[in-house]
């Protein structure tokens, strides 16, 4: 336990910074709001890192994710020394810091694509992507943005189209470009030069494209599965567009970086890429030959999906087959990006859920609110404010960001009395908010915090191995956590009826709060999930 870096044995827990807590009264989050609650993520939930999305100056076209400063902090979430503040909070308080880093574009205000922009000869030309129109005047290619259209935009001025993947206003960075890539890399250095613990990285697999910007191929039917966006872009065979095979060199770059900053600091750094593959043998390639590369690219196998035994199972086996050796895998249930837990599980399935994320092998990540069972906002057509829903409503992704729901009060405990929070609250019969749940037994918060207990003090959940247990009924996944002589056995009835399992131990945890003492041979209730040391 003790060699192991920290990263192998902590619990993630996302930070959407607009809607963490207000600490000035203008109804959006900041750095200081999230300093301010720090002790009640180490103490009331037991958390062990947090990863803050993006904080930068923005203009804020997609809240963040388009930057026009990388080694600044936009005045909307405070200054420099706010975040400083907060890596001392940290330190004090043992948290690991993690934020986020976005390598594929910037905003179309940063500086170096004004310059870019002004003339074919800037030195910082070729900063970013540019080519010539096609014959017909059009786009180079038929490459599509994630948001819809196509992934160029014509400058008039220049003559020529540039790049953007995601929205106009985020235009592709060129990593080809070595004055780019020392720029980029040296903004890794001077986050980590302020205390940061790691990273985790923005559709890192798209920052490199083939050269020759060739036509991605035509599908027939749409691609399927997990971001599968029902327009467009799906109709891609997406070979071109994103990870092209010199993504590995570029990333065994960046991993140099956080290897030497680990070396001169003595304390580990950790890099976790957003990858959205569905081949495994792909993904798991993100990690690197000899693992040198992502310490972990993100898995989303469990954020959609029909939730069966089955699936369950073979998501966990496959991923642990493609795995390379020495390589340690990792989970989510939700994000900035997707619906909330409760909404697309529901409550009982959810908690079932929870239990499977903090047992597996492998490092979680929790997404704020989440552990109070916050319930999917329905966004009216005037308050929308996500750019990808105000172009697709049904995209939105205001409903998953609206304000930590601290207590009862109108404003949630998030902002000052009377001040109107940036996305409305939803907390109708006022019980999803930790006020409300903090001194309940039975409240979905005491069930984050007993699991988070559990797992703490667990050498078998935290690093142990894992191997399934096949002689089980259909509807239940089982699989056994081992480390040393210590042993933890989980079991989870995915079924919506009763089944009988065959296991005896003393109980851990269960999703029955009722449940209690041994176990022998237990029915399992629909949707039941216990954890029993055998």
């Amino acid at each position: 336990m003790a060699d192991a870096p920290w990263w192998k044995s902590a619990v993630i827990y996302q930070i959407y910074p607009r809607s963490f807590m207000d600490s000035n009264g203008d109804g959006v989050g900041d750095l200081a709001g999230i300093t301010s609650k720090i002790d009640y993520l180490v103490d009331t939930l037991g958390i062990d890192a947090i990863w803050i999305s993006p904080f930068f100056n923005s203009p804020m076209a997609d809240f963040g994710y388009d930057v026009s400063d990388y080694t600044g902090v936009d005045p909307l979430f405070g200054d420099l020394d706010a975040f400083d503040s907060l890596v001392a909070r940290c330190r004090e308080r043992g948290l690991r810091l993690i934020i986020d880093w976005v390598p594929n574009h910037s905003s179309s205000e940063h500086p170096w694509f004004v310059e870019s922009k002004s003339s074919r000869d800037n030195p910082k030309r070729d900063w970013y992507t540019w080519a010539d129109p096609a014959p017909d005047g059009g786009p180079p290619n038929n490459w599509i943005a994630v948001f819809g259209g196509p992934a160029w935009e014509y400058d008039d001025s220049t003559g020529q189209y540039y790049l953007h993947s995601f929205l106009a206003s985020q235009p592709d960075l060129n990593w080809r470009n070595q004055g780019l890539k020392s720029a980029m890399l040296d903004t890794l250095a001077f986050w980590l030069d302020r205390g940061v613990d790691g990273f985790r990285m923005d559709v890192v697999h798209f920052a490199m494209k083939d050269p020759e910007l060739a036509d991605n191929p035509v599908l027939d039917q749409p691609e399927t599965g997990y971001k599968s966006l029902g327009n467009e872009y799906d109709r891609l065979v997406h070979a071109n567009d994103r990870g092209h095979p010199d993504i590995h060199p570029m990333l065994r770059e960046v991993r140099s970086i956080l290897d030497r900053a680990e070396a001169e600091s003595g304390s580990a750094k950790y890099s976790l890429g957003e990858i959205h593959l569905l081949d495994w043998n792909e993904w798991a390639s993100y990690y690197g030959a000899d693992n040198d590369e992502l310490h972990m690219p993100y898995n989303f196998a469990f954020v959609n999906g029909p939730w069966t035994a089955q699936w369950a199972r073979n998501n966990v086996e496959e991923l642990e087959a493609a795995l390379p050796e020495g390589a340690w895998p990792n989970y989510v249930l939700s994000n900035h990006d997707e619906h909330r837990l409760v909404a697309r599980l529901g409550w009982d399935r959810s908690a079932l859920a929870i239990l499977m994320l903090l047992t597996l092998r492998g490092t979680p990540t929790i997404y704020y609110g989440d552990e109070v069972g916050m319930l999917q906002a329905d966004i009216p057509p005037e308050r929308q404010q996500d750019p990808w829903g105000q172009r697709v409503a049904e995209l939105g992704r205001d409903g998953e960001r609206t304000p930590m729901q601290w207590d009862a009060t109108p404003e949630a405990g998030f902002t000052k009395p009377g001040v109107e929070p940036w996305l409305p609250i939803v907390d109708p019969d006022g019980l999803h908010n930790v006020a409300a749940q903090l001194d309940d037994p039975n409240s979905r918060l005491e069930f984050y915090r007993r699991l988070l207990a559990i797992r703490k003090t667990s050498s078998a959940l935290q690093l142990g191995d894992y191997q399934t247990i096949h002689v089980v009924p259909d509807e239940v996944f089982a699989y056994r956590r081992s480390y040393g002589h210590e042993v933890v056995e989980i079991y989870l009835n995915m079924g919506q009826s009763p089944v009988d399992v065959v296991a005896e131990g003393s109980l851990l945890v269960s999703t029955d709060r009722a449940r209690s003492g041994a176990v022998r041979n237990p029915t399992l209730a629909g949707l039941e999930a216990i954890a029993i040391i055998p």
